[in-house]
């Protein structure tokens, strides 16, 4: 999955660049823009909407189950400080429930369905969460979910391998894609190591 940061695409158009990344393979796409008012939320989930329709893959919001709603996303993700998994189910009863947990015991209680698991390694976006949890870490969380577990945090093409080997069952990454000169590439060489 691909987690969005505007920020990370060297002024490149965010779209754009998630268009490249979803033609090269790309099954999944996260809309987290925390900082954009709602409206332009909205534009942007709608832009990220029909791209993602177009080719098949899924497309989760951030937080914003009213975002998630209009456009018709495929699910939500919700941080540690947002709405209760089960308020999130009532408003959107059809949509998938992702999580972001950053311990084995969180893992091993979440009721998502599914859940983001890191930082695994070190990464500017998950600095606030303190030091890098590690490979085996990742693998208790693996072992104590009832969910799948996808690893988040510092991921690239040189660390998938350790990351698939704890038997989680995705990955999320942010610049590995977004910051790549050739974010086609990126992401085949992604889903190729995965694979």
């Amino acid at each position: 999955m691909l987690v969005t940061d505007r920020h990370a695409t060297g002024d490149r158009d965010l779209v754009d660049v998630v268009v490249r990344a979803l033609d090269a393979g790309l099954p999944a796409v996260q809309l987290r823009e925390k900082d954009l008012t709602g409206r332009a939320l909205l534009a942007l989930a709608e832009r990220l909407r029909k791209a993602t329709a177009a080719r098949g893959a899924a497309l989760f919001v951030n937080d914003r189950l009213d975002v998630a709603l209009a456009v018709g996303a495929d699910g939500v993700h919700l941080g540690e400080r947002s709405f209760p998994v089960d308020v999130a189910r009532v408003v959107l009863s059809h949509a998938t429930i992702g999580a972001s947990v950053h311990d084995v015991a969180d893992a091993a209680a979440s009721a998502a369905d599914f859940v983001f698991f890191g930082p695994v390694f070190a990464t500017p976006s998950k600095a606030l969460f303190g030091e890098p949890q590690g490979t085996v870490r990742l693998a208790e969380a693996v072992r104590a979910a009832a969910v799948p577990v996808l690893a988040i945090g510092g991921i690239d093409r040189e660390t998938v391998a350790a990351v698939r080997a704890t038997g989680a069952h995705g990955m999320a990454v942010i610049r590995a894609i977004l910051a790549a000169a050739d974010p086609a590439e990126a992401t085949r060489a992604l889903v190729a190591a995965w694979s």
